[in-house]
């Protein structure tokens, strides 16, 4: 990060920002994209049809047939939680509903 070596207060503040933010958002980044490997294995080997579509930020949307909401809710909650032993286990939202509003 050029910036944490600049002569100006404000931009090399601005560096020091960055630095501690990169490792915040990296990490958070990892955690999402083995969270989504992990779901997307634990439906497959379900046999469940529920799909991820789509990330948003934080989230992740993901579509299946209405018979098989209780499952995947169940099955997303507990790989999310989790993408790697640790503890304690992280903290899930889930909504359901017929489209992204009203599963907010």
């Amino acid at each position: 990060i050029p910036e944490l070596k600049a002569r100006n207060y404000q931009v090399r503040t601005l560096g020091e920002r960055l630095a501690v933010n990169t490792v915040i958002q990296g990490t958070a980044a990892d955690v999402m994209k083995l969270a989504m490997v992990r779901c997307h294995r634990a439906l497959h080997d379900q046999g469940l049809k529920t799909r991820l579509i789509l990330t948003i930020h934080d989230e992740l949307l993901f579509e299946g047939p209405p018979d098989e909401t209780d499952a995947s809710v169940e099955l997303i909650r507990r790989e999310m939680a989790a993408p790697w032993e640790h503890e304690p286990p992280l903290d899930v939202d889930v909504g359901v509903g017929a489209n992204w509003l009203e599963a907010k």
